[in-house]
């Protein structure tokens, strides 16, 4: 179990580093068989340590050592329970995603390179301002990640889900890039049409043959 810890640290640790958060803001889950470790309420993942890891009951959520999780558990657990192929979740109020949640006029196609639909998704939903923490919200991601891999919470933040953690990095980092394309061209930016997106499908992808 301590190896487990340990690798939920490291990858807790690793979004510091690549500045996807500030302070207590994001929160992040793992999948371990019938199993979930979750960051902890008020816990800080870039210093994150055993102490504020929870470790719950997937079926019901129920803390199995004591410690409280991240008042975002409830999307936590219903995108685990509804992906079965997912086994991370991330959220994180990384700095170009979370400015556009708060834009007033949003884009809805952030596919500015190939890396978005190649790797976040070719269509990433918006979903309306919930308080953090409610069972809206929760209700909300849940039913984005049904069958999306990322989602952009207004006035709140991004989260995305992958098979592991390395999985659920990329598209969180790959959509923070487009977000940070997108702010920093002042809005004046351009999106892969459908036809390159389909070449990527085909070419890059090999998700279409002949």
């Amino acid at each position: 179990m301590d190896a487990l810890y340990q690798e939920f640290m490291k990858a807790a640790h690793r979004a510091g580093n690549e500045h996807l958060m500030l302070c207590s803001s994001g929160n992040m889950s793992w999948r371990i068989g019938d199993k979930v470790m979750i960051s902890g309420t008020g816990s800080w993942l870039p210093t994150i340590q055993k102490e504020k890891i929870a470790v719950l009951n997937l079926a019901d959520g129920t803390s199995l050592n004591g410690i409280k999780p991240s008042m975002e558990n409830g999307f936590h657990l219903g995108v685990l329970r509804n992906r079965p192929d997912a086994n991370v979740v991330l959220h994180f109020q990384s700095e170009y995603a979370t400015t556009v949640a708060c834009m007033k006029n949003k884009p809805t196609n952030f596919n500015v390179t190939a890396e978005v639909p190649c790797h976040v998704g070719k269509e990433i939903p918006v979903i309306p301002y919930f308080r953090p923490g409610s069972p809206e919200l929760a209700q909300a991601v849940v039913e984005a990640l049904k069958d999306h891999d990322s989602c952009l919470l207004t006035n709140h933040g991004q989260v995305v889900c992958g098979k592991d953690f390395n999985a659920a990095f990329e598209k969180a980092m790959f959509f923070e890039m487009a977000c940070r394309i997108i702010v920093q061209s002042g809005m004046n930016y351009t999106v892969l049409t459908e036809q390159e997106i389909k070449d990527l499908d085909k070419y890059v992808l090999g998700k279409i043959t002949d």
